[in-house]
């Protein structure tokens, strides 16, 4: 990443504009125009230096649902897995842990009877057995990564 590159991330994490061209007000902020900050994002998006670049919506308040789930997946299946799990669209941000259950990730569903439909779906599809670990209780914790 170059220090132009470095600026954009730094900038685009939280209050992105909210208007009818939300890119040309981002660049304008940042001293660039539309199409270079456009070029920039889909350049960092298609290195893997971005994983993601969009909104995060709270599927709850939007009538949806989600929760935190965990495998215990055999070193040797791992990859196979991984690409069953990660073929389906509820699924968010699945990362593999030093630990027995070593693979995680997030199910958010438009409705709430879709979360156990997924869950039995992926455990039919991997043969292995899926925690469901539902929110408890909430705290807000804004997270922010300098580049």
């Amino acid at each position: 990443m170059d220090e132009l590159d470095r600026r954009i991330v730094n900038a685009l994490q939280g209050g992105f504009p909210l208007c009818e061209r939300p890119f040309a007000e981002a660049a304008g902020r940042l001293g660039l125009d539309e199409q270079t900050l456009l070029e920039k994002i889909k350049r960092l998006t298609e290195q893997n230096v971005l994983t993601r670049f969009g909104p995060l919506f709270d599927a709850e308040r939007m009538g949806g649902a989600f929760t935190l789930c965990a495998m215990s997946v055999p070193r040797q299946d791992f990859e196979r897995v991984a690409a069953l799990v990660n073929a389906h669209p509820e699924v968010a941000h699945n990362y593999e842990r030093g630990h027995r259950l070593n693979m995680w990730f997030v199910l958010a569903t438009a409705f709430p009877s879709q979360i156990e439909t997924t869950i039995r779906t992926i455990e039919r599809e991997t043969g292995y057995a899926v925690i469901n670990l539902p929110r408890e209780e909430e705290y807000f914790v804004e997270l922010r990564l300098t580049a």
